[in-house]
């Protein structure tokens, strides 16, 4: 008997698509009855192909890029700033310019403060991007769930799926375009 990815069989199962009974033992897959094939309507998207030409993602995804490269500058700067003081330190240090050790212990406590502030500033960067990038998702995913329930008003389907999750499907069950076309045109960038 062909295996049944579980979380199929178990949406089929809560369906009422199939019978299920509890295997014997750990190795017999339970008896399915065949899904109904009349009255239930199917289809799918891809999800990798729907985001990478869905223009809201699109944009979102380049916004994300554009804060990223501002903070890698910001930081870049602060550390080459860093490392130039670190530097005039050492020349100083060797070439005994400072009066006391007390001094050398006050410029290499101010020089590790600053780093220390440095790698704050790139953990506080870092989750801003993470924060972010959630909320990107969240928006994303948000506006994909309402479309799909709104464009399902007039199709009818009983469930639609993300192709990777699923092992086979017809292709004339992919809807992938349809929803991406009605994607982008409800989509209204925000420059506009």
């Amino acid at each position: 008997m062909k295996k049944i990815p579980t979380v199929l069989f178990l949406a089929a199962a809560a369906m009422g698509f199939c019978q299920c009974t509890q295997p014997a033992s750990n190795t017999q897959q339970p008896e399915q009855a065949p899904v109904a094939a009349s009255g239930f309507k199917i289809a799918y998207i891809d999800v990798d192909s729907l985001l990478s030409n869905y223009a809201f993602y699109q944009d979102l995804s380049e916004e994300m890029m554009r804060k990223e490269e501002n903070y890698r500058l910001v930081l870049a700067e602060k550390a080459k700033k860093l490392e130039k003081e670190v530097d005039d330190f050492n020349k100083k240090f060797n070439n005994g310019v400072f009066s006391s050790q007390e001094r050398v212990d006050s410029e290499r406590n101010r020089l590790a403060r600053k780093q220390q502030s440095l790698q704050e500033d790139s953990d506080k960067y870092s989750q801003e991007l993470a924060i972010a990038s959630n909320a990107n998702s969240q928006k994303i995913s948000e506006a994909i769930d309402k479309y799909i329930k709104e464009y399902n008003k007039t199709h009818g389907y009983n469930m639609i799926v993300s192709k990777a999750a699923t092992m086979y499907a017809d292709e004339n069950l992919n809807i992938t375009a349809q929803i991406l076309e009605g994607l982008n045109a409800a989509y209204k960038p925000i420059d506009e």
